[in-house]
Protein backbone atom coordinates (compact mmCIF):
# COMPACT_ATOMS: atom_id res chain seq x y z
CA UNK A 1 0.00 0.00 0.00
CA UNK A 2 1.21 3.44 -0.96
CA UNK A 3 0.47 6.35 0.27
CA UNK A 4 1.11 10.20 -1.00
CA UNK A 5 0.57 13.53 1.51
CA UNK A 6 1.35 16.44 0.10
CA UNK A 7 0.20 18.62 3.22
CA UNK A 8 1.94 20.71 6.12
CA UNK A 9 0.86 18.04 8.83
CA UNK A 10 2.32 20.73 11.51
CA UNK A 11 0.19 23.42 9.80
CA UNK A 12 -2.64 21.38 9.89
CA UNK A 13 -2.28 20.28 13.71
CA UNK A 14 -2.34 23.92 14.35
CA UNK A 15 -5.08 25.21 12.85
CA UNK A 16 -7.14 22.16 14.60
CA UNK A 17 -5.90 23.26 17.43
CA UNK A 18 -7.58 26.88 16.82
CA UNK A 19 -10.99 25.83 15.20
CA UNK A 20 -11.99 23.34 18.27
CA UNK A 21 -11.09 26.31 20.96
CA UNK A 22 -13.55 28.58 18.44
CA UNK A 23 -16.31 26.10 18.43
CA UNK A 24 -15.46 24.96 21.70
CA UNK A 25 -16.61 21.35 20.91
CA UNK A 26 -20.60 21.33 22.17
CA UNK A 27 -20.66 17.75 22.40
CA UNK A 28 -18.01 18.27 25.47
CA UNK A 29 -20.62 19.88 27.26
CA UNK A 30 -24.31 17.24 28.31
CA UNK A 31 -26.46 20.12 26.71
CA UNK A 32 -24.73 20.06 23.91
CA UNK A 33 -24.33 15.62 23.52
CA UNK A 34 -28.25 15.89 24.11
CA UNK A 35 -29.05 17.58 20.94
CA UNK A 36 -27.54 14.89 19.19
CA UNK A 37 -30.19 11.85 19.65
CA UNK A 38 -32.52 14.29 20.92
CA UNK A 39 -32.63 13.00 24.75
CA UNK A 40 -32.39 15.35 27.71
CA UNK A 41 -29.18 14.82 30.03
CA UNK A 42 -30.61 12.28 32.35
CA UNK A 43 -29.53 10.10 29.89
CA UNK A 44 -26.03 10.83 29.82
CA UNK A 45 -25.62 9.37 33.40
CA UNK A 46 -24.52 6.32 32.47
CA UNK A 47 -21.10 6.47 31.31
CA UNK A 48 -18.24 4.06 31.37
CA UNK A 49 -15.01 4.26 33.36
CA UNK A 50 -11.59 4.47 32.28
CA UNK A 51 -10.31 0.80 33.12
CA UNK A 52 -11.28 -2.24 31.29
CA UNK A 53 -14.81 -3.35 31.05
CA UNK A 54 -17.01 -5.73 29.68
CA UNK A 55 -18.37 -5.37 26.48
CA UNK A 56 -22.15 -4.67 25.88
CA UNK A 57 -24.32 -7.41 24.11
CA UNK A 58 -23.17 -8.18 20.24
CA UNK A 59 -24.77 -6.70 18.09
CA UNK A 60 -27.54 -8.30 15.27
CA UNK A 61 -25.58 -9.22 11.81
CA UNK A 62 -26.40 -7.48 9.06
CA UNK A 63 -25.45 -7.95 5.63
CA UNK A 64 -22.40 -6.64 3.70
CA UNK A 65 -23.86 -5.30 0.50
CA UNK A 66 -21.61 -4.71 -2.62
CA UNK A 67 -21.77 -1.16 -4.32
CA UNK A 68 -19.25 -1.46 -7.08
CA UNK A 69 -16.73 -4.02 -8.30
CA UNK A 70 -14.21 -2.78 -5.23
CA UNK A 71 -16.97 -1.10 -2.54
CA UNK A 72 -19.07 -2.86 -0.36
CA UNK A 73 -20.88 -1.42 2.91
CA UNK A 74 -23.09 -2.94 5.33
CA UNK A 75 -26.27 -0.03 5.84
CA UNK A 76 -26.58 0.75 9.67
CA UNK A 77 -30.23 0.19 10.91
CA UNK A 78 -30.62 3.24 12.80
CA UNK A 79 -30.59 6.88 12.15
CA UNK A 80 -29.65 7.80 15.41
CA UNK A 81 -28.82 5.92 18.29
CA UNK A 82 -30.94 4.15 20.79
CA UNK A 83 -30.94 0.72 22.94
CA UNK A 84 -33.14 -0.64 20.11
CA UNK A 85 -30.03 -0.44 17.82
CA UNK A 86 -27.65 -0.46 20.02
CA UNK A 87 -25.75 2.63 18.25
CA UNK A 88 -25.66 1.09 15.02
CA UNK A 89 -26.45 4.08 12.85
CA UNK A 90 -23.05 4.85 10.69
CA UNK A 91 -22.12 3.06 7.88
CA UNK A 92 -19.21 0.78 7.46
CA UNK A 93 -17.19 0.62 4.63
CA UNK A 94 -14.55 -1.78 3.22
CA UNK A 95 -12.74 -1.36 -0.02
CA UNK A 96 -11.07 -4.49 -1.39
CA UNK A 97 -8.09 -4.51 -3.79
CA UNK A 98 -5.28 -6.94 -4.37
CA UNK A 99 -3.53 -6.10 -1.69
CA UNK A 100 -5.80 -5.62 1.28
CA UNK A 101 -8.72 -3.94 2.59
CA UNK A 102 -8.96 0.08 2.89
CA UNK A 103 -12.04 0.60 5.75
CA UNK A 104 -13.84 3.83 6.22
CA UNK A 105 -15.38 4.48 9.73
CA UNK A 106 -15.52 2.13 12.35
CA UNK A 107 -18.67 2.75 13.82
CA UNK A 108 -19.82 3.43 17.30
CA UNK A 109 -18.64 0.73 19.46
CA UNK A 110 -16.54 -2.39 19.70
CA UNK A 111 -18.80 -5.01 18.95
CA UNK A 112 -20.59 -2.76 15.64
CA UNK A 113 -16.93 -3.04 14.62
CA UNK A 114 -16.62 -6.91 15.31
CA UNK A 115 -19.68 -7.41 13.61
CA UNK A 116 -18.56 -5.80 10.87
CA UNK A 117 -15.33 -7.79 10.54
CA UNK A 118 -17.28 -11.16 10.91
CA UNK A 119 -19.04 -10.07 7.95
CA UNK A 120 -15.85 -9.06 5.88
CA UNK A 121 -14.44 -12.35 6.47
CA UNK A 122 -17.31 -13.98 4.49
CA UNK A 123 -16.69 -11.95 1.79
CA UNK A 124 -12.82 -12.13 1.54
CA UNK A 125 -9.89 -13.70 3.47
CA UNK A 126 -7.41 -10.58 2.80
CA UNK A 127 -6.65 -8.08 5.93
CA UNK A 128 -7.20 -4.81 6.81
CA UNK A 129 -4.92 -2.79 6.04
CA UNK A 130 -5.52 0.37 7.03
CA UNK A 131 -8.58 2.04 8.29
CA UNK A 132 -9.69 5.83 7.92
CA UNK A 133 -11.99 7.95 10.59
CA UNK A 134 -14.23 11.05 8.50
CA UNK A 135 -14.26 13.00 11.37
CA UNK A 136 -14.40 13.18 15.06
CA UNK A 137 -17.71 12.63 15.83
CA UNK A 138 -18.03 9.12 17.31
CA UNK A 139 -20.16 7.19 15.44
CA UNK A 140 -17.07 7.02 13.11
CA UNK A 141 -14.31 5.91 15.50
CA UNK A 142 -15.59 4.55 18.79
CA UNK A 143 -15.15 0.88 16.81
CA UNK A 144 -11.15 1.39 16.38
CA UNK A 145 -10.78 -0.55 19.06
CA UNK A 146 -11.76 -4.16 17.38
CA UNK A 147 -9.65 -3.10 14.42
CA UNK A 148 -6.84 -2.87 16.35
CA UNK A 149 -7.34 -6.24 18.77
CA UNK A 150 -7.47 -7.73 15.34
CA UNK A 151 -4.99 -6.49 12.84
CA UNK A 152 -3.06 -5.36 15.30
CA UNK A 153 -1.75 -2.16 17.32
CA UNK A 154 0.96 -1.08 14.38
CA UNK A 155 -2.60 -1.19 11.96
CA UNK A 156 -2.72 2.24 10.38
CA UNK A 157 -5.76 4.22 11.60
CA UNK A 158 -5.75 7.42 9.07
CA UNK A 159 -7.41 10.93 10.04
CA UNK A 160 -6.94 14.36 9.99
CA UNK A 161 -4.51 15.75 12.54
CA UNK A 162 -7.73 18.17 13.92
CA UNK A 163 -9.93 14.89 14.35
CA UNK A 164 -7.01 13.15 16.12
CA UNK A 165 -5.99 15.77 18.40
CA UNK A 166 -10.22 16.32 19.45
CA UNK A 167 -10.23 12.70 20.07
CA UNK A 168 -7.44 12.31 21.85
CA UNK A 169 -9.04 15.09 24.13
CA UNK A 170 -11.99 15.26 26.21
CA UNK A 171 -14.49 14.99 22.99
CA UNK A 172 -12.89 11.38 22.82
CA UNK A 173 -13.72 10.79 26.31
CA UNK A 174 -17.61 12.35 26.42
CA UNK A 175 -18.70 10.63 22.71
CA UNK A 176 -17.48 7.40 24.64
CA UNK A 177 -19.21 7.96 27.70
CA UNK A 178 -22.10 9.96 25.82
CA UNK A 179 -22.92 6.86 23.36
CA UNK A 180 -22.60 4.21 26.45
CA UNK A 181 -26.01 6.72 28.18
CA UNK A 182 -27.79 6.89 24.34
CA UNK A 183 -27.80 3.12 23.80
CA UNK A 184 -28.78 2.20 27.36
CA UNK A 185 -25.31 0.43 28.00
CA UNK A 186 -25.38 -1.55 24.57
CA UNK A 187 -21.62 0.10 23.90
CA UNK A 188 -20.15 -0.06 27.41
CA UNK A 189 -16.18 -1.71 27.48
CA UNK A 190 -15.95 0.28 24.00
CA UNK A 191 -11.91 1.65 24.92
CA UNK A 192 -10.87 4.62 23.46
CA UNK A 193 -8.35 4.34 20.18
CA UNK A 194 -7.29 7.20 18.66
CA UNK A 195 -6.00 7.89 15.10
CA UNK A 196 -2.44 7.31 14.48
CA UNK A 197 -1.71 8.31 11.24
CA UNK A 198 -2.58 12.14 10.31
CA UNK A 199 -3.36 12.21 6.80
CA UNK A 200 -4.88 15.27 4.55
CA UNK A 201 -6.39 16.63 1.07
CA UNK A 202 -4.97 15.01 -1.98
CA UNK A 203 -3.45 11.48 -0.23
CA UNK A 204 -3.69 8.69 -2.48
CA UNK A 205 -3.42 4.92 -1.67
CA UNK A 206 -2.84 2.01 -3.92
CA UNK A 207 -4.62 -0.92 -2.45
CA UNK A 208 -3.45 -3.11 -6.33
CA UNK A 209 -5.97 -2.71 -8.59
CA UNK A 210 -7.78 0.16 -7.01
CA UNK A 211 -6.97 3.80 -5.81
CA UNK A 212 -8.11 6.20 -2.85
CA UNK A 213 -7.98 10.01 -3.03
CA UNK A 214 -8.61 12.19 -0.21
CA UNK A 215 -10.90 15.32 -0.50
CA UNK A 216 -10.79 18.10 2.44
CA UNK A 217 -12.47 21.26 1.49
CA UNK A 218 -12.69 22.96 4.77
CA UNK A 219 -15.33 23.16 7.26
CA UNK A 220 -18.35 21.10 6.00
CA UNK A 221 -20.09 19.37 8.47
CA UNK A 222 -17.08 19.80 11.14
CA UNK A 223 -13.70 21.49 10.32
CA UNK A 224 -12.13 18.24 9.80
CA UNK A 225 -14.09 15.60 7.02
CA UNK A 226 -12.52 13.63 4.76
CA UNK A 227 -14.05 12.09 2.04
CA UNK A 228 -12.77 8.75 0.16
CA UNK A 229 -13.28 8.73 -3.56
CA UNK A 230 -12.65 5.10 -5.05
CA UNK A 231 -11.04 6.27 -8.34
CA UNK A 232 -11.67 3.40 -10.83
CA UNK A 233 -15.16 2.66 -9.38
CA UNK A 234 -16.08 6.10 -9.62
CA UNK A 235 -17.43 6.34 -6.03
CA UNK A 236 -17.34 8.56 -3.42
CA UNK A 237 -17.61 7.92 0.00
CA UNK A 238 -18.18 11.21 1.78
CA UNK A 239 -18.55 11.05 5.17
CA UNK A 240 -21.26 13.18 6.96
CA UNK A 241 -20.45 15.61 4.42
CA UNK A 242 -23.71 14.44 2.72
CA UNK A 243 -26.55 12.07 4.35
CA UNK A 244 -29.52 10.36 2.49
CA UNK A 245 -33.12 10.80 4.26
CA UNK A 246 -31.54 11.89 7.34
CA UNK A 247 -30.62 15.13 8.58
CA UNK A 248 -27.23 15.86 10.27
CA UNK A 249 -26.69 18.31 12.94
CA UNK A 250 -24.55 21.40 11.89
CA UNK A 251 -23.44 22.67 15.36
CA UNK A 252 -19.57 21.82 14.43
CA UNK A 253 -20.10 22.92 10.70
CA UNK A 254 -20.84 25.26 8.23
CA UNK A 255 -24.15 25.44 5.35
CA UNK A 256 -22.16 27.73 3.38
CA UNK A 257 -18.93 25.51 3.42
CA UNK A 258 -21.22 22.20 3.03
CA UNK A 259 -22.99 23.92 -0.14
CA UNK A 260 -18.86 24.78 -1.30
CA UNK A 261 -17.79 21.00 -0.42
CA UNK A 262 -20.40 19.93 -2.40
CA UNK A 263 -19.34 21.47 -5.66
CA UNK A 264 -15.79 20.90 -5.03
CA UNK A 265 -16.26 17.37 -4.67
CA UNK A 266 -18.74 17.16 -8.18
CA UNK A 267 -15.80 19.14 -9.56
CA UNK A 268 -12.93 17.20 -8.81
CA UNK A 269 -13.85 13.83 -9.25
CA UNK A 270 -15.81 11.81 -11.73
CA UNK A 271 -18.61 10.62 -9.20
CA UNK A 272 -20.89 8.25 -10.46
CA UNK A 273 -22.00 6.62 -6.89
CA UNK A 274 -22.20 8.96 -3.29
CA UNK A 275 -21.84 7.03 -0.21
CA UNK A 276 -23.14 8.83 2.81
CA UNK A 277 -22.26 7.62 6.05
CA UNK A 278 -25.60 7.42 6.75
CA UNK A 279 -28.56 5.85 4.33
CA UNK A 280 -28.56 4.32 1.56
CA UNK A 281 -25.72 4.82 -1.29
CA UNK A 282 -27.31 6.28 -4.88
CA UNK A 283 -26.40 8.34 -7.96
CA UNK A 284 -28.57 10.88 -6.26
CA UNK A 285 -27.42 11.25 -2.83
CA UNK A 286 -26.02 14.41 -3.27
CA UNK A 287 -28.59 16.38 -5.05
CA UNK A 288 -30.87 15.67 -2.29
CA UNK A 289 -28.42 17.17 0.32
CA UNK A 290 -27.52 20.10 -1.61
CA UNK A 291 -31.04 21.10 -2.43
CA UNK A 292 -32.48 20.53 1.09
CA UNK A 293 -29.62 22.61 2.28
CA UNK A 294 -29.87 25.37 -0.16
CA UNK A 295 -33.43 25.48 0.80
CA UNK A 296 -32.40 25.88 3.87
CA UNK A 297 -29.59 27.96 3.81
CA UNK A 298 -30.73 30.38 1.12
CA UNK A 299 -34.06 31.00 2.56
CA UNK A 300 -31.92 32.30 5.83
CA UNK A 301 -30.00 34.56 3.83
CA UNK A 302 -33.05 36.24 2.16
CA UNK A 303 -34.55 36.62 5.49
CA UNK A 304 -31.35 38.30 7.02
CA UNK A 305 -31.46 40.35 3.80
CA UNK A 306 -35.03 41.41 3.80
CA UNK A 307 -35.06 42.34 7.61
CA UNK A 308 -36.78 39.25 9.07
CA UNK A 309 -36.37 38.15 12.60
CA UNK A 310 -34.80 34.48 13.34
CA UNK A 311 -37.80 33.50 14.84
CA UNK A 312 -40.08 33.99 11.66
CA UNK A 313 -37.68 32.67 9.91
CA UNK A 314 -38.68 28.50 10.47
CA UNK A 315 -42.02 28.70 8.94
CA UNK A 316 -40.85 30.48 5.13
CA UNK A 317 -37.97 27.34 5.75
CA UNK A 318 -41.04 24.96 5.95
CA UNK A 319 -42.78 26.74 3.01
CA UNK A 320 -40.08 26.37 0.82
CA UNK A 321 -40.75 23.58 -2.07
CA UNK A 322 -36.82 22.12 -1.49
CA UNK A 323 -37.50 21.48 2.36
CA UNK A 324 -41.14 20.72 2.25
CA UNK A 325 -40.64 17.95 -0.72
CA UNK A 326 -38.05 15.94 1.57
CA UNK A 327 -39.51 16.74 5.21
CA UNK A 328 -41.58 13.57 5.48
CA UNK A 329 -39.21 11.32 4.13
CA UNK A 330 -36.18 12.75 6.34
CA UNK A 331 -35.49 10.86 9.75
CA UNK A 332 -35.01 13.34 12.57
CA UNK A 333 -36.54 16.40 10.78
CA UNK A 334 -39.18 17.69 13.38
CA UNK A 335 -37.33 16.87 16.07
CA UNK A 336 -33.69 19.38 14.49
CA UNK A 337 -35.18 21.80 11.79
CA UNK A 338 -35.87 24.16 14.07
CA UNK A 339 -32.33 23.91 15.14
CA UNK A 340 -31.09 23.96 11.92
CA UNK A 341 -32.78 26.84 10.51
CA UNK A 342 -31.19 28.79 13.71
CA UNK A 343 -28.09 27.59 12.46
CA UNK A 344 -28.58 28.61 9.28
CA UNK A 345 -30.05 32.00 10.33
CA UNK A 346 -26.90 32.89 12.32
CA UNK A 347 -24.48 31.62 9.77
CA UNK A 348 -26.50 34.41 7.31
CA UNK A 349 -26.17 36.87 9.27
CA UNK A 350 -22.93 36.26 10.12
CA UNK A 351 -21.89 36.21 6.21
CA UNK A 352 -23.34 40.21 5.81
CA UNK A 353 -20.44 41.42 7.89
Amino acid sequence: MWLSNRTDLAAGARAAQGALTRRQLFICTAAGASLICGCGPDALAATAPDGAQALGPEVAEQPLIRISPHVHMIVAPGSFPSADNAGFMSNLIFVVGRDGVMAIDSGSSTRIAQMGLRQLKKLTSLPVIGLINTHFHGDHWLGNQAFAETFGKALPIHAMAGTRAAIEGALGVNWRDSMVGWTGDATRGTQIVPPNHDIDHGATFDLGGVTLKLHHYGVAHTPFDLSVEVVEDRVMCAGDIIMNKRIAVMDDGSFQGALKAFDALEKNSQTAIWIPAHGAAGADVLRWNRELFEGIYGTCVEAVKNGVAIDAALPLVLKDPRVAARASETNGFERNIGRYVSRAYLEAEESQF
